[in-house]
């Protein structure tokens, strides 16, 4: 057996206009590619180059914003080529969260037909979709709008062909793999499977205003019209603490 280490496809560094640069690792939605964009992200902030402004990692890639009157591109490319090197198991562990959802009635008006589609009933597509800790894989769309997967093929449905003109705050929804709920009310096209009273993004929280950050988990846990209910109005009146929502892991 050989001591010699794996060797990791080189990264591309590539220009985003003139003021940032895309560090990509891949092409394809994997933990371990994504792992890789989340541990250069620790690096990169460890390294303190004079001149990056602001990161973020994507599902297979990591964006970096920088001052070009500090930095130059060549420079900056070469010191990001370096820190891109990191292995992935380097990535930072993130928090489990545990967060309700109800599913009932109006709250998950898709939910009967993906579990047809997929031939479950609808309590047996929510037991499966339970049991799962899913990954942020990154952040978008909407301020604290966090994409998690990946749904096994048994609970993934496509997009709907028609988006909905506004789709609630809170709404639960799955499209392809992806899962993801709404932190404000907007137009969208995800499958709806149910309403979360948890707060996804507090402007007033300037440390961390949107509840989740790539690398965290999450496990939906379902809850009836009531416990919905009660949760909403005392969230809403206590300013709901993020820390309620973690769980042990």
């Amino acid at each position: 057996m050989s001591n010699n280490p794996v060797a990791l496809p080189a990264p591309r560094i590539r220009a985003l206009g003139d003021a940032a640069a895309s560090v990509v690792f891949g092409a394809t939605i994997a933990p371990d590619v994504h792992a890789r964009a989340r541990a250069f992200c620790a690096a990169l902030a460890a390294a303190r180059i004079e001149g990056v402004e602001e990161w973020a990692p994507a599902f297979a890639s990591a964006t970096v914003w920088y001052d070009p009157d500090t930095i130059l591109f060549a420079e900056l490319a070469e010191r990001l080529a370096a820190l891109a090197r990191a292995p992935a198991s380097a990535a930072p562990a993130g928090a489990l969260f545990e967060i309700p959802f109800c599913a009932e009635g109006d709250f998950a008006p898709d939910l009967e037909e993906i579990a047809r589609l997929k031939g479950l009933t609808a309590q047996g597509w929510l037991d499966a979709f339970g049991g799962l800790a899913l990954e942020v894989y990154m952040l978008g769309f909407q301020p604290g709008f966090a994409y998690l997967g990946v749904l096994p093929e048994q609970l993934s449905a496509p997009r709907l062909q028609t988006p909905r003109p506004k789709v609630p705050a809170g709404a639960l929804a799955i499209a392809d793999s992806m899962c993801a709920a709404y932190p404000f009310a907007s137009p969208g096209g995800w499958r709806l499977i149910g309403r979360t009273p948890a707060l996804l993004f507090d402007v007033s929280n300037a440390a961390r205003p949107a509840l989740l950050a790539p690398g965290d988990r999450v496990r939906w846990r379902a809850v009836s019209r009531a416990e919905f209910d009660a949760l909403d109005s005392r969230w809403r009146a206590e300013n709901l603490r993020a820390d309620e929502l973690r769980a042990a892991p």
